[in-house]
């Protein structure tokens, strides 16, 4: 009798319905992809073969790189046991700016200020000093732009977006609910982080991951879904278009990794930018960003709604990483100039061709004043990179609060064209 039993048990096991192990199957799938998001050993070998947490150069493309050779020495056990002292000689690539980050002219001189909020425009110019950039402060609860400075960079045709890419794609992960705020991806052996870390600290190999995971096709629909590779403003005259391309980068330059961690390959404008942290300090709007600038126009405006993104619960999931940035990461050094209030944001910084490039953006999240949100990008040589731009941000805020700006507000809850409260 103790022999015939298992022989049922192996019975009924085998004419069980398929489904009933799929389903299992699929329960346990779902359980280890929600709580930990893992690369195979492959990818991961291509991954540090690319060198992730730099840029990718090309054999033979030097361009803003000099060359210089050290020497030096070391202790090696020769073939007799014995220790002997060997030159190494080896080849050290620095990178060389032909750009400048400063500039000795009034770089906003030719703007059209009519429509500007006179307060905010001088706190952004005296940030600016004498570095070559601009500056675009908005409403994100209407989109009305209350200043930008330096507009014929602002309105260009854009600059590589650098780690500001990486709130795109984080907000893509999280729509397709790879990731949470807290979910462990690993980075190679025992090294997992999660994406409140890997925004404050602008991980690069983090967000390689999240962008292979997600594949070119998604990354790029959310792109443009969050304003990426259109004009961010309405009617607003000699604004430029950026660039989102319709085919990743080949392989052998990162792939989509690379497009996910530095935005190499996507061409992104101050406005386009301005306007995707907008859309996240108020909710999940987009506007249409507008700069009028006659009397009638001011008079008349209207705020203009593009679409309405669905992030409104993803919200919560990517501030504590915009603030961590400002807190302990990144755009801490925002901090040395400004505390009164909370700020979150993201840097970037990247090269090309001899031109640095440095990103802030950023939201003040005063609940008692209206929200504001600020976009500064620098272009330069090795003076300019995104933690500037985080300080010179703090300079603007400081100049404001110093101005009595927010406190002037603190009655009516609203800031220069919002008509909404």
């Amino acid at each position: 009798m103790r022999r015939i039993l298992p022989l049922f048990a192996v019975l009924a096991l085998l004419f069980l319905p398929l489904s009933s192990f799929a389903t299992a199957s699929t329960r346990r799938h779902h359980a280890r992809a929600t709580a930990r998001v893992q690369e195979s050993p492959r990818a991961r070998r291509h991954l540090a073969s690319l060198q992730s947490s730099h840029r990718v150069v090309a054999a033979g493309r030097r361009h803003g790189r000099a060359v210089a050779v050290a020497s030096t020495t070391r202790l090696v056990r020769g073939r007799n046991g014995r220790m002997r002292r060997v030159a190494v000689r080896r080849h050290v690539y620095g990178e060389r700016f032909t750009a400048d980050s400063f500039t000795n002219e009034n770089v906003g001189q030719n703007d059209i200020t009519t429509g500007e909020d006179p307060v905010v425009r001088q706190a952004a110019i005296d940030a600016l000093g004498n570095m070559y950039g601009t500056v675009v402060a908005i409403n994100p609860d209407n989109g009305r732009i209350l200043a930008m400075v330096n507009q014929k960079l602002a309105l260009s045709s854009g600059a590589e977006p650098c780690s500001t890419i990486k709130v795109s794609v984080a907000l893509a992960a999280l729509s397709e609910g790879i990731i949470t705020k807290d979910t462990p991806v690993n980075l190679g052996g025992h090294y997992s982080l999660d994406l409140t870390t890997a925004l404050a600290k602008s991980v690069n190999p983090y967000f390689e991951v999240l962008g292979r995971r997600l594949g070119f096709e998604r990354v790029r629909h959310y792109a443009n879904q969050f304003g990426l590779g259109e004009l961010a403003g309405y009617n607003i005259p000699n604004e430029q278009l950026g660039v989102y391309p319709s085919q990743p980068l080949p392989d052998s330059k990162g792939g989509v990794g690379r497009m996910c961690s530095f935005g190499e390959g996507v061409s992104m404008t101050p406005l386009q930018l301005g306007a995707l942290v907008s859309a996240i300090a108020n909710g999940g709007t987009l506007y249409y960003l507008q700069h009028p600038t006659t009397a009638q126009a001011i008079a008349t405006y209207q705020p203009r709604i593009k679409r309405t993104l669905n992030i409104k619960n993803l919200i919560p999931e990517i501030e504590p990483g915009m603030a961590g940035a400002v807190g302990w990461g990144t755009a801490r050094s925002l901090r040395a100039s400004f505390n009164q209030f909370p700020v979150m944001g993201k840097t970037g910084t990247c090269s090309n061709d001899g031109t640095r490039f440095g990103w802030f953006a950023s939201f003040a999240d005063t609940q008692q004043y209206g929200r504001i949100v600020t976009v500064i990008f620098l272009e330069g040589g090795r003076a300019t990179f995104g933690p500037k731009a985080a300080e010179l941000t703090g300079l603007f805020y400081k100049n404001m609060w110093d101005h009595s700006y927010f406190a002037s507000r603190e009655a009516t809850v609203a800031l220069p064209g919002n008509s909404s409260r």
